[in-house]
This record gives C-alpha cells, structure tokens and sequence, in this order.
C-alpha cells in the first residue's frame, strides 16, 4: 500500500527447566516482535520430544486465538517467527518454524536473514533426491543441517559445520528434542541476542523488546558466528566461526528494528535521535516547526529539533487500525490512501515553514502525497529531511529494498531533481559517513551497501536475488538436469 521497506521476519525461542505454558510466552514475544513481520507467523513446542505447531498467514492474534494456543498445550521449549517473505514469496509451506522429521529425530528451524547461495544449496540437494517443499531459503538451511546430522555427534556439531556452507545473512532458532539452539552468521548482518528470566528460562531472540514483554533480563547479544547451546546442563557458546567484529545492517537502527530495543549495545531511540542530529548539522535551514513522519520518524525529528533549536511538533496522527491487507480497487483510490493511514493536525502547519523528517524514501510516490497533505494544511514552505542516505543498490540479506529501476534515487540524477518530483522546497539526505556513527557503543561495523553498493561479502553478479524465487514459483527449471 505505502512504498515502505520491509525486513524479512523475526524469530524466537524458549528453554524452560520444567514444563510450562511456554507457547503463550512465544506468542507474547512475537506479538513485541511483530513489526518485524506481518505476512505469516508460527509457533512450534516441545513436549519431551514430542513436537506439536501451528502457522499462518496473518498477524499474531489472528493465526492464535484462545483455543490454538490451548491445543499446543504445555512444554519445555518453543520457538516462534513472524515473516515478511524477501525471498519465497506467499507460499504456505514457507511459513516458518519449518518442523522437520528425520531418522535421528526431530528438529524445528526458524530463520532471519537471506542466504546469497541459496539456488545452488538447493540444486545439490535436489540433485541427490531432495524434495523440497517451498521455495524459501530456510528450507535449504534445515536441509543443510539435516545432511550434517547424518554424520555428527550432534546437532550443534552438524551447525558448526553447516556454517562453512551458507553464505549471506542468518540468525536462526533451532529446536530439537533436548535442545535450543541460536547461531548467527559470521557477519552477524541481523540481530540476535540472548536473555533469561528470574524463574531460570533462557530466551533468544532477534530483539530485546521481546525479552522486556516477558519479563526477562537482557543478558548480551549473541556474537557474530557464535552458536548458543541451551540444553539441560546449561548455556554453552560455540565460537569457531567468530572470527570477525560483523557488519550488522545500519537499517536496523534507522527504522527495522523496535525503538525500545538495544541492538549490539546500543539504544535504537538513541541512534535515530543521533540520525536527526547530524541531520541538523549537515542539512539545516531556517523553519518554523519540526515534524516527524510516524513511527520512526519521530525519533529523528526530535534529535533534529533538539540539535536546530527549532521547535518540535507533532504533524500527522496515524491511523493504528490500518492493516496491511488494505485494497485500492481503483487508481484515486489508491492515491488518496495515504490519507487513511495520517492525518495532518491543520492547526500546527498552517502559515508555517516544516520541516518534516522521515527514515527513507523509496521509489518517492508515497511521500510525494504526504508532502501535498502538508501543502492543503497551509504550510508555507516544506523542507524535507532523511534520516538516511539514498537508497541505489538492492540488498542481498534480508531486506525488501525495490529494484533499481523503480527506486527515485536511481531515476533522477541530482537531489534537486528529486526535491523538484516529490514537491519539497529543499531535500537533504544523511551521509552515508553520519550512519556508521549513529550507534554509540556498538564495536561491530556496518553493511550499508544498499547505499553504496559496497558489500561484506561477495553478492550474486549475474542474476538479481529474486529471479531464484519468480523461476520456482512459475515452475521453471532454474538448472539443467544432467542424465
């Protein structure tokens, strides 16, 4: 409906040392962790080793109401995920925990990230017999580690070697009869961290604001490459692969992740507040009033006003009971839906010069229609400022940035052209060297090649990371089959 960006999915997971109502406490986690994914979601428990789960399409409350969560009944362990599909698209059998059963037990996987080989872990597979039954790349991560399995000790032996494979973005969840497991990659390219309880449960998670809803103590984030082992003799950490400090993606803490949460040591209010500040000081001009666009707007406008002496405001209400679902049946309808999801507070803009913050802009339609909201509300002038850079490159892990012929950075040649499109008196974007300093007290560095087209990790040449899934879901052959 809005040309926003989405992250892939958040995942989740639970050890407890006696049997308990530990779906209801998923079911609170994903419900913190929603803004992560609103497509699908699913929860998978375990009853000493007996594996119930329930997923799909839809937001938390709707895919488990009341008598759901009663049928997955008590147990000891559970693992959650709530998707935005980046690579797989809608299909049911991409809905994740993926709860997998084979001939040393069973095991129930749940994935952030995006895998830059997935095509050819999934051609080796198929081609010694695999049947696979979505198009996601977590299935090829199970698959993976399943095949590992056959020959290792254990399950966290058979990840460790697995890790070797998979290149590109994963925090996973792993669940298997006896244990919790959480692995990043070596990179750590999406957030994972690991808390526990008073009453002695040990909780992963891909935010802190998870572990806050529950009550829970943040006890650090799991490290780039490291494997977490949480089983019945306790927490043990895996760190062949942490090798380096990681490249988390900058876009967590402009707008991903929830504000309240602490990613890689670091308060993400405190860095979109940081964003605004070094807005003011690399963009000012003079103005009246200093707006946010909601939600992750906000934060930035008030470090923007803070830093400018400009006074803040509060420019637009947004509508919270909008749902992604939302259909346009016709084309004025579709330009006039912005003005369902904000409202302009008339009374703050007329007569004035705004400045009006916002985290990004994509292919610029949505914001060209805010922008014109603010006009019939009076302003006088709009000067609008992003609290990221322009956005030029598509992103290989995780994140659902357009392709390059529909993002406006790509289509016009000046920041000017830009401002001139979407109907702003000025436009300033913040530098790609303001980003890497919006998180104070994280020693990790930063993928930011969405912006620069520079990335941590050797990305797919030849073919866009979304060819893989469109050849799948027509049924296409994406290789030839050998005789």
């Amino acid at each position: 409906m809005f040309d926003n960006l989405h992250e892939e999915c958040g995942v989740f997971g639970i050890y407890e040392n006696k049997t308990t109502y530990v779906a209801q406490s998923a079911y609170l986690a994903l419900y913190a962790l929603q803004h992560r994914g609103q497509e699908s979601c699913g929860i998978a428990v375990n009853d000493d080793g007996v594996f119930r789960h329930h997923r799909g399409d839809g937001l938390v409350p709707d895919v488990f109401p009341k008598e759901e969560l009663e049928r997955l009944g008590t147990a000891n362990m559970a693992i959650g995920h709530v998707r935005y599909s980046t690579t797989g698209g809608k299909n049911v059998n991409n809905i994740q925990p993926l709860v997998i059963r084979h001939i040393k037990g069973n095991l129930a996987v749940a994935h952030n990230g995006n895998l830059v080989n997935a095509p050819d872990l999934r051609k080796k597979f198929e081609l010694q017999g695999g049947i696979f039954h979505g198009t996601s790349d977590t299935e090829s991560i199970a698959y993976s580690i399943v095949s590992q399995r056959l020959t290792s000790s254990s399950t966290e032996e058979a990840i460790e070697k697995v890790m070797n494979d998979l290149k590109g973005a994963y925090s996973c969840v792993v669940m298997t009869a006896t244990k919790l497991i959480a692995f990043r990659d070596p990179k750590g390219f999406r957030p994972l961290c690991l808390g526990k309880t008073d009453g002695g449960a040990w909780i992963v998670s891909s935010e802190s604001c998870a572990l806050d809803t529950l009550g829970a103590k943040f006890i650090r984030d799991i490290k780039p490459g490291e494997i977490v082992v949480i089983g019945p003799d306790g927490v043990k950490s895996i760190t062949t692969h942490c090798k380096e400090k990681g490249n988390i993606c900058v876009f967590e803490y402009i707008y991903f992740a929830r504000p309240d949460s602490v990613i890689e040591g670091s308060s993400v209010q405190h860095a979109r507040m940081r964003a605004g500040a070094f807005l003011a000081q690399e963009h000012p001009v003079d103005a009246d009033i200093v707006i946010g666009v909601p939600d992750s707007g906000i934060d930035a406008a008030l470090g923007y006003a803070k830093e400018s002496g400009i006074p803040y405001g509060v420019g637009f209400i947004k509508n919270r009971y909008i749902g992604r679902s939302f259909i346009q049946p016709t084309q004025g309808q579709r330009n006039d839906a912005v003005r369902i999801k904000l409202n302009v507070l008339k009374e703050n803009i007329k007569g004035k010069r705004v400045i009006m913050i916002d985290d990004s802009i994509v292919r610029g339609t949505t914001s060209a229609r805010i922008v014109g909201l603010l006009r019939e509300a009076g302003a006088t002038e709009v000067h609008m400022r992003i609290s990221s850079p322009p956005f030029k490159y598509p992103c290989f892990f995780g994140t659902d940035v357009d392709s390059q012929e529909n993002l406006i950075a790509c289509q016009f040649d000046t920041v000017e052209d830009i401002a001139k499109e979407i109907g702003v008196d000025s436009l300033g974007y913040l530098s790609v060297e303001a980003t890497h300093k919006l998180a104070e007290h994280t020693d990790c560095d930063y993928c930011d090649g969405c912006f620069t087209g520079k990335y941590p990790i050797e990305v797919p040449k030849e073919q866009p990371k979304d060819k893989f899934e469109e050849k799948l879901n027509n049924f296409s052959p994406y290789y030839q089959v050998l005789d």
